[in-house]
């Protein structure tokens, strides 16, 4: 499929592009290429190939949550500069 310069120019106003004449026709030219391999794959017999979402498996990446025991609460407010309660002391932030 060939693109006319009229065609081109179109498009690039709906893309909001200010193109030179030159710019026309190299983009008319590459455009032009990008759509006729678009018609080829269209020739391509995918009848046999079922339909899908993604093409990798769906496969989880992420580790196994193992319960294990946690940090002892006064050894981990031992480091902090202010606790109270039994939880960390922050300034106010508004």
């Amino acid at each position: 499929m060939s693109l006319s310069s009229d065609d081109v120019r179109n498009i690039a106003k709906l893309a909001k592009l200010t193109l030179t004449d030159e710019e026309v026709a190299l983009y008319g030219q590459q455009l032009s290429a990008i759509l006729e391999y678009a018609e080829r794959l269209q020739e391509l017999d995918t009848d046999s190939i079922s339909p899908t979402a993604n093409v990798l498996p769906l496969d989880t990446v992420l580790r196994v949550d193992d319960v294990k025991p946690s940090l002892d609460r006064e050894k981990v407010l031992a480091n902090a500069p202010k606790a109270e309660a039994g939880c960390f002391r922050v300034p106010v932030v508004l």
